[in-house]
């Protein structure tokens, strides 16, 4: 792929008996912003250490910029990476962390080079007036910014993420996600995260390539991913869904929960519906802009409804041990691959 600063082409990894990575192929493109989604042990990691340098396939070849990778050492790489738990040097401040690589460099730049390209890094990142504080009189987000800026002052030709807001609460890691956004976009970086997390995967990438078991199983946008995924795995990791038995075991039937209609009573339920289910409200969970409700039909089992705090000041909410009516469109029904 012309256009491609990391490729793949078909590369594997065994650490013994155990393949982490099988005969993938991959085309990350200048720019992009592409996660790798999947849960512990399906060898994302092992993908991005590989980039990194830090691992070398068993079998096939990685190429940066065009370039086949095999054998050359991590520090000889155009890429840089942010770890989990960001890897700051304790004893050094905010400003000498983020000028450290450049002064491993040989020759290295002079005392005024390095001050000018450590403010621009440092207001990268919206830390002026922290340059000289140590990493345990930071926040998580500060820490975070601080491992981004070292990462970026280098210019490398790929930032490569390894799972950076694991450790951050739920609401400084939704801030995090946009400012990411927003950094990747201003500086025109290709970024390449990994991530067990769909959420975070899906509000930052421009692609996403989902994983299991040490294969690829789907690439795409993440609205592609979300409304065609090509079978049960990538329907349940990605985002939550209702699986119904489907025309032969070999498929099942996907409908999202907020794809399924309910109310009081199946006159009530909007007109257009390929079929109605009369069900028991068995739980309501409130979600703040959601409720969900979980249902039970005698022949479907239990599903998931979910529905924004809006339609119900219209229609009402449904409490447990409650009758209700339910249905879906034709188009929200999908016909997937069982595995």
């Amino acid at each position: 792929m012309e256009d491609a600063v990391i490729e793949f082409k078909n590369v594997t990894k065994r650490f013994g008996d155990v393949a982490a990575v099988v005969e993938n192929n991959l085309a990350v493109k200048t720019g992009e912003f592409l996660s790798i989604l999947g849960p512990s042990g399906c060898g994302k990691t092992t993908s991005l250490r590989m980039m990194a340098g830090f691992e070398q396939p068993s079998k096939g070849n990685v190429f940066i910029s065009g370039q086949d990778m095999t054998g050359v050492p991590a520090y000889r790489r155009p890429v840089n990476m942010v770890f989990q738990h960001y890897a700051l040097f304790p004893h050094l401040s905010v400003s000498e962390n983020v000028s450290y690589g450049l002064r491993q460099r040989s020759p290295k730049p002079s005392r005024n080079e390095l001050a000018q390209e450590v403010a621009k890094a440092v207001a990268m990142v919206r830390l002026e007036g922290y340059e000289d504080r140590r990493s345990h009189e930071l926040s998580g987000g500060q820490q975070q910014r601080v491992a981004l800026a070292r990462a970026l002052i280098n210019r490398p030709a790929v930032l490569l993420l390894d799972e950076p807001l694991a450790a951050l609460d739920r609401k400084l890691r939704r801030e995090m996600q946009i400012e990411l956004q927003n950094l990747q976009r201003d500086v025109g970086i290709t970024f390449l995260l990994v991530t067990h997390d769909q959420e975070e995967a899906l509000s930052m990438s421009d692609r996403v390539c989902v994983m299991r078991e040490g294969r690829i199983v789907q690439s795409g946008s993440p609205r592609e991913l979300y409304d065609r995924p090509v079978n049960r795995y990538v329907a349940d990791f990605v985002g939550k869904s209702n699986f119904f038995a489907g025309p032969t075991t070999d498929t099942i039937i996907s409908v999202r929960p907020e794809l399924v209609e309910i109310a009081a009573s199946e006159a009530a339920l909007p007109e257009g519906l390929s079929a109605h289910y009369s069900v028991k409200v068995l739980n309501r969970i409130f979600l703040g802009e959601n409720t969900e409700y979980r249902v039970v039909h005698d022949r479907l089992g239990e599903f998931m409804v979910l529905t924004p705090r809006k339609s119900e000041r219209g229609s009402g909410t449904f409490e447990i041990g409650d009758t209700a009516a339910t249905g879906w469109r034709p188009e929200a029904a999908l016909v997937l691959a069982a595995n």
